[in-house]
């Protein structure tokens, strides 16, 4: 099975609405590793990693946000080679 590493950027409403904490549960719930934190830029960024169809999943996912959240758009580009922790954790 092969898998895929990208880095996210979501940007709109999505800061002071728990995006952080539903992220870390949609990307546990998928089996994907990464990080996820806020940017000073009022951003979320991310790092998904883990086969092709669950990255897949989780950006469609992201698109919609949790409740409370108004998502503009999510850009990603490829991570390129990364060292993922063994889990998903929220970074700081």
């Amino acid at each position: 099975m092969s898998g895929r590493a990208v880095i996210v950027r979501v940007t709109g409403r999505v800061q002071g609405v728990g995006f952080r904490y539903w992220a870390l549960e949609e990307a546990e719930a998928l089996g994907l590793r990464g990080w996820v934190r806020n940017e000073p830029d009022g951003s979320v960024k991310a790092l998904l990693t883990g086969p092709d169809d669950a990255v897949e999943n989780m950006l469609e996912r992201l698109r919609q946000g949790p409740r409370g959240a108004a998502v503009a758009d999510v850009a990603t580009e490829p991570a390129g080679p990364v060292v993922a922790p063994a889990d998903f954790r929220i970074v700081r």
